[in-house]
């Protein structure tokens, strides 16, 4: 795709429902007795992943565009699938679900994509081993393919070395099947939608600083649930609408989870312009976020709050680089196992498009403020790497071409047309 220059953005939008809760509202359902009603659900390839898997686990699932209705069958009514499980480029379907499948009384091998096949699986397949799954990597590299073959669980206390959404999660989701209590501690706090979420279909969850502790063979119930919009993808336009001067962007019925929500405190620190409207802070709390554009400087990004905008460093590197002064990102080194090295491809393009960034181990440091001009892009695949610097392209001089751009259909099929409606 081609991309020029912006004059401005205004406008109101609506981004798609929240990724991982998505995935999870299919999760959950499927493991409760009744029908789950999920609303205002991404219709991402990703998710679609999630909704494949557990049909060809029995679960019959009705996908109604903006509703989706699981038919769950409890905690025990998956059966045996007659086919590889694939869950395409989803880490979370992944990770996830392997919890789930460590429990059942049939084997199932599970694969992904290219990419899905080149990432890290140990740190699932090690906690989960510890409960008693048989858990392989089939090509012996703790990578996708797996093959999985259902156990008796046991209850375990695990140490994660990762503040990881994912890790926790598929421990969590074992430990409803395990014979005794789970619970996981982290060295910091990662997204808590599974607590929340299990919380609200029926199971015992308590959270306490960075342990998550559950207990086994609840009654799970069905639920009607509106999915918040992602912030993860409410990013771009907080990033577009600070940096295009004479901007002002209102996104609508954005997710604001506090474990979710450091693009906004780091934006905000670095002088972004944004008010929260109309805001509910039951369940999964959300608002309007009213984003003017402003005056950016650097600043520095790392400890307990990497993990609360993981996915948003991309887009906030491009920020840094339009921001007067050094930014440096630290701590993040989770960034060169997502669905490409982030670090040395946001380093590549930013450096192709004239900005000062150097890499690090386990960052980069951006010295901001250098005019930025168009090039010749590569995606690598990865949706947020191309919608990254589809917003860096709104403020660089001439023409900006991104290789392999539809990647976004990901996580946000529709975020081209969105972006161009605030043109």
């Amino acid at each position: 795709m081609i991309f020029q220059k912006a004059n401005r953005l205004q406008g109101e939008i609506t981004v798609p429902g929240d990724k991982s809760i998505s995935h999870r509202g299919v999760m959950f359902g499927a493991l409760s007795e009744g029908t789950t009603r999920l609303t205002h659900f991404l219709q991402g390839a990703d998710c679609l992943s999630t909704i494949s898997c557990f049909e060809k686990m029995g679960i019959p699932i009705e996908n109604n565009g903006n509703e989706i209705l699981v038919h769950g069958k409890g905690l025990h009514g998956l059966t045996a699938p007659t086919q590889i499980l694939d869950a395409g480029n989803s880490g979370t379907t992944t990770r996830l679900i392997s919890g789930i499948l460590a429990a059942q009384d049939f084997s199932v091998t599970l694969t992904g994509d290219a990419s899905i096949c080149k990432r890290p699986m140990r740190r699932i397949m090690e906690p989960l081993s510890l409960m008693g799954a048989n858990i392989k990597s089939r090509n012996g590299n703790d990578c996708a393919p797996l093959l999985i073959t259902g156990s008796h669980l046991h209850g375990i206390h695990y140490q994660s070395k990762v503040a990881s959404a994912q890790v926790k999660s598929s421990i969590l989701l074992a430990g409803l099947y395990a014979d005794g209590t789970t619970s996981v501690t982290e060295p910091a706090l990662s997204r808590n939608h599974s607590e929340l979420m299990l919380g609200m279909f029926g199971a015992k969850v308590e959270s306490r600083d960075t342990t998550a502790t559950i207990y086994p063979e609840p009654a799970l119930h069905a639920i009607d649930f509106k999915v918040p919009g992602d912030i993860s993808s409410a990013a771009y336009f907080i990033a577009a609408a600070s940096i295009v001067p004479g901007s002002e962007l209102l996104i609508r019925n954005v997710g604001i989870n506090p474990t979710r929500d450091g693009i906004l405190r780091i934006a905000e620190q670095m002088g972004a312009d944004i008010t929260l409207l109309n805001r509910i802070d039951e369940g999964e709390p959300t608002a309007d976020l009213l984003v003017r554009s402003a005056t950016l400087h650097g600043t520095e990004i790392g400890g307990d709050v990497i993990p609360t905008l993981i996915d948003e460093i991309p887009v906030l590197a491009v920020m840094a680089a339009y921001a007067q002064g050094e930014t440096v990102i630290k701590d993040a080194a989770e960034l060169k196992v997502k669905e490409s090295d982030r670090i040395a491809i946001v380093t590549e393009n930013l450096k192709k498009m004239g900005a000062d960034i150097t890499p690090t181990d386990d960052g980069m440091i951006i010295r901001g403020g250098r005019p930025l001009h168009g090039g010749k892009l590569d995606s690598h695949l990865d949706h947020r790497i191309a919608m990254s610097f589809a917003i860096a392209a709104l403020i660089a001089d001439g023409e900006t071409e991104m290789k392999d751009a539809e990647c976004v259909n990901i996580s946000y099929p529709d975020f081209y047309q969105d972006l161009a409606s605030c043109m």
